[in-house]
């Protein structure tokens, strides 16, 4: 078998490459593609997709519904980073509200139980770089990690399938852990 594949779809980060490098460093092919080419489906090619952060606000949920829908479609494991999460939870119905200006290494209390930390401690230190948060987990999803800085720091859907994170996980060594997490799914 080969290495599985993740799409990762480029909402405009300026850290893509460190991103892709992550996933290539878990074991997985990151094949990226922008958001204004993304596929309607996976239809198999993908084992896993995962939404980068955006500049642009994740609350134009009319740009992204071509994005929300393959996301609330695909039968595959997908984690939205830092505009990634904003526009699913926007699309769900969240309240996004702006914020004080975060850059650099912040703390967060995650939530154990859930796979997506079992290669962490219970507080990890995460990398932000944002100025909008989500207020509180939309309808069919929930917190599993918060901090002071983001009242909803981890996002999953009720069915553990969709997941997200305020934080840009490509960067400090607890991202690479959380990101591990997640790549133990597929």
């Amino acid at each position: 078998m080969g290495r599985p594949r993740v799409l990762v779809v480029n909402n405009g980060t300026l850290s893509l490459p460190q991103l892709r490098a992550r996933f290539e460093t878990l074991g997985a092919e990151a094949h990226a593609v922008p958001v204004a080419d993304v596929p309607s489906t996976v239809s198999g090619r993908y084992e896993a997709i995962v939404l980068s952060g955006t500049k642009v606000r994740a609350y134009d949920t009319e740009f992204y519904r071509p994005l929300t829908d393959l996301v609330m479609g695909a039968d595959v494991p997908v984690l939205g980073i830092c505009g990634g999460m904003q526009l699913i939870a926007a699309a769900a119905g969240g309240r996004l509200a702006e914020g004080p200006q975060r850059v650099g290494g912040h703390k967060a209390h995650v939530d154990k139980d859930e796979p997506l930390f079992a290669h962490v401690e219970s507080t990890v230190t995460v990398f932000h770089r944002h100025t909008l948060y989500l207020q509180e987990a939309p309808e069919g999803f929930r917190t599993i990690g918060r901090s002071d800085q983001a009242p909803v720091e981890f996002l999953s859907s009720d069915d553990g399938r969709i997941l997200g994170s305020q934080a840009h996980l490509e960067f400090r060594p607890d991202g690479l852990e959380i990101l591990r997490g997640f790549a133990d799914r597929f």
